[in-house]
């Protein structure tokens, strides 16, 4: 680079170590508010929790100086972010278990932040390993074939977990395939259709205004279609076949630039989702409940297939109002098992209110935004389509879990990315990461003037 463009450069990594700096001070200081609001004094985990913050904010951001000092300055502080407003939550939900054992709910927080730690290690060797993310492009098939023998596998080994089919159990560790298949389906679309968007582009028959794709490219569609329903039915997976096709939506409109393919995907998902929750016991279960919670939470005890978890968790947020009753002066414990679940966010629903929610949200939200910026950047269209399905598959899932707890949609069951309970969760989450910083990284080099 020239002298000139190293004078204007940004110094994202100078930005993104300030950064770090605060959310490992808000992370502690949440750990330390909540031992002095339950029980009158700090945890005796404090120290261990700040020096575990401040090594997982530490060592990422030295090697992002050294491999990726271009990459994008804020993705790592908000994923360290919202990872520490999940070790708060946990350690708030363990204080409570604790005293209450007749839920016989094990301790989690301290099982999460070395799942963190593991995390974060996994983030590190990829930005050490894969200089270049280009290079999965020659093995999007190959990663495809294991995506689908992983998306398949828990409906023939898997076990069957509160009512679901997504977790396979490997002695006393369980795995839930899901959450790698969504990065590795992203990898595969996004080399597909960098190969064939022309021809998926291609204008067929107009109808009611709108331009259909061709009836020989929508093949494609429909097999990701047939997949999605399979798993909905085998493993009454509701959310991992939402995001499986909605990722493949996104990444075809990206793609194509044709409204029509998102007309027919939303439509194929409709008439599937539809027939299977009239077929099938337990999604037609929580769509019932869905549909009538206070019903289901009247006779919970007495229908078969039908919870009233949905209707706990709108009296959760109702008695939080907009700014919450505090930070551990809630009653999560009437969820029975919310820090291990999607059912999280009730407990910063209660607590932090509606504020606290939104707050929450938005920053998934500002995440997902500097990827579909990194998208936007890249000059090759692998990159771009990589980054959106990446971006993408995130927003899908908190959508599908925000949605399910709050009424908008029927429980799905999915984890709240970097907040609930859940190693599988929180290493694809951070292999996301890790992803975005490598693509942020090199399309900000192919940018800067020479």
């Amino acid at each position: 680079m020239t002298f000139e463009a190293l004078a204007q450069a940004p110094d994202r990594r100078r930005t993104e170590a300030r950064l770090l700096a605060l959310v490992v001070l808000i992370a502690v200081f949440g750990h330390a508010y909540t031992g002095l609001s339950m029980e009158g004094r700090l945890s005796a985990g404090l120290a261990g929790f700040a020096a575990g913050m401040a090594l997982m904010a530490l060592v990422p951001h030295l090697v992002l100086r050294r491999f990726a000092p271009r990459a994008d300055p804020l993705i790592l502080p908000l994923a360290t972010l919202l990872s520490g407003i999940g070790l708060v939550l946990l350690h708030r939900l363990d204080l409570t278990y604790a005293k209450s054992p007749r839920l016989k709910i094990a301790a989690a927080a301290d099982g999460q932040l070395v799942w963190t730690a593991i995390g974060v290690a996994v983030c590190v060797v990829i930005l050490l390993v894969l200089r270049d993310h280009r290079i999965l492009q020659r093995y999007i098939y190959l990663t495809m074939v294991i995506a689908l023998v992983l998306l398949m596998a828990p409906a023939f080994f898997g076990a069957d977990m509160y009512g679901a089919k997504r977790w396979i159990l490997l002695g006393p560790l369980s795995l839930q395939p899901g959450e790698f298949v969504k990065i590795m389906i992203s990898v595969f679309f996004a080399g597909y259709l960098t190969v064939n968007r022309d021809a998926l582009a291609l204008a067929g028959r107009r109808v009611l205004g709108m331009q259909l794709p061709p009836g020989r490219q929508l093949a494609p569609i429909f097999t990701i279609w047939a997949i999605s329903l399979l798993v909905l039915i085998f493993e009454r997976d509701l959310g991992t076949s939402l995001i499986f096709f909605g990722v493949f939506v996104i990444m075809l409109y990206m793609a194509t630039d044709r409204t029509s393919w998102v007309v027919c995907g939303l439509l194929m998902a409709t008439v599937g989702a539809a027939v299977v929750g009239s077929l099938e016991p337990h999604v037609h279960g929580r769509v019932t409940a869905w549909l009538d919670p206070m019903r289901a939470f009247t006779r919970a005890g007495h229908a078969e297939h039908m919870s009233d978890q949905l209707a706990q968790a709108l009296l959760s947020f109702g008695s939080g109002g907009i700014s919450g009753s505090g930070l551990g002066q809630g009653h999560p414990e009437l969820i029975g098992f919310a820090g291990n679940s999607d059912f999280i966010l009730t407990t910063v629903g209660e607590e932090l209110g509606l504020a606290g929610v939104m707050a929450v949200i938005m920053l998934y939200v500002l995440l997902a935004q500097r990827g579909l910026r990194v998208g936007l950047s890249a000059r090759d269209p692998f990159s771009k389509l990589l980054a959106v399905g990446l971006s993408g598959a995130l927003l899908l899932q908190v959508f599908v879990v925000s949605g399910g707890v709050t009424g908008l949609i029927p429980l799905t069951g999915k984890a709240l990315p970097f907040l609930a309970k859940g190693g599988s969760s929180l290493v694809a989450n951070w292999v996301m990461v890790a992803l975005l910083l490598r693509i942020s990284d090199h399309a900000q080099r192919r940018r800067e003037p020479v």
